[in-house]
């Protein structure tokens, strides 16, 4: 793996979609509901033990040195650092915004993280205290976890995100319109919540661990990024199967085949069980060797996360002085 030894760059989000959301290469196939199942049904079927085979040789490799220093830094700057707990105080994400803007007050050279998630109704709260920062404020919206809620409601939980601040929002798919094959409800449903964006960026959750294949990933990935995503994620983070090597794989080529197709591109967004330091940069090849260094970047590659920035911090704390400093030297959060 070849990484270029310089300082991560502040994310910057891809630009809003055009007006028509489909590009238009593809634009045809979200015609109809039968056009839309012909092309997802379509799609080259998923070799099951051949992508988890890719994935774990993938997962064999190592960097060192100068490179190692370069990748934990990267992977600092690409954390959307998250708190999504129904015991979320002002106070919380007001810590949690500050240690976002300065992981290490030991260590100036450090990088803030990419974007502090948080629901709807504590927008306000990081956008008040990340005001000055290159640090952006995202927000989950439509019924997150589950996403059981009228169109209407999850409309509104949108515009609320936007009108207090939000510059990124994460939203959920409707898994059971998904699973019963209702596929062009999904996609409209994702050309509304981007609308409803305005010029915040919009993540859609595909929450995998629910979809059972990994065809219906493949699917979820494609259908998600012909209705205007700016990036497709793995979960919630509340289900017993998240991100993972193989469906991040997955993921990746899904990206990766729609910008060759249409032109666009789409980042990728890991969510849930990526704690260490050595998982990060295991994902940072999944993203070098599928993808392509293009998605290198905060601006393409997040990982959702709530203690893999402490490990980060140790690791580097260790290339950097040959001492492991421990959990105690970085913040609880």
């Amino acid at each position: 793996m070849s990484l270029k030894a310089d300082p991560p760059t502040a994310p910057t989000p891809p630009a809003p979609p055009k007006d028509a959301p489909t590009p238009a290469p593809l634009a045809d196939v979200t015609a109809s509901d039968a056009s839309l199942r012909r092309f997802l049904h379509g799609l080259p079927g998923v070799d099951a033990v051949g992508l988890e085979a890719r994935a774990a040789a993938l997962g064999t490799r190592s960097i060192k040195t100068t490179a190692k220093a370069y990748a934990l830094d990267l992977a600092i700057s690409m954390i959307d650092l998250t708190t999504l707990e129904g015991a979320d105080t002002p106070g919380k994400v007001r810590a949690l915004c500050a240690k976002g803007r300065n992981p290490d007050p030991t260590d100036r050279s450090t990088p803030p993280v990419a974007a502090i998630c948080v629901y709807s109704d504590l927008v306000a709260v990081a956008r008040e205290a990340l005001a000055g920062s290159d640090v952006a404020v995202a927000s989950v919206a439509t019924a997150f976890p589950a996403g059981r809620a009228a169109r209407a409601v999850k409309l509104a939980d949108t515009a609320e995100a936007v009108a207090a601040g939000a510059d990124e929002v994460d939203m959920v798919i409707d898994r059971g319109a998904f699973l019963a094959g209702r596929y062009l409800s999904v996609f409209e449903e994702i050309v509304a919540v981007r609308a409803a964006c305005g010029d915040a960026h919009l993540k859609v959750i595909l929450e995998n661990g629910e979809l059972a294949t990994y065809d219906n990933i493949r699917r979820a990935s494609w259908l998600a990024m012909l209705a205007g995503a700016d990036f497709i994620k793995t979960s919630t983070g509340k289900v017993g199967v998240n991100a993972t090597p193989a469906n991040t794989l997955l993921m990746l080529q899904a990206v990766r085949d729609f910008r060759a197709a249409t032109g666009r591109q789409i980042g990728v967004k890991p969510a849930g069980g990526i704690r260490t330091a050595k998982d990060a940069v295991k994902f940072l090849v999944l993203v070098n060797e599928t993808a392509g260094p293009d998605w290198l970047s905060p601006t393409w590659f997040r990982f959702g996360a709530s203690s893999l920035l402490n490990d980060l911090l140790m690791q580097r704390q260790k290339l950097g002085t040959g001492r492991y400093s421990g959990p105690d030297y970085v913040t609880v959060d």
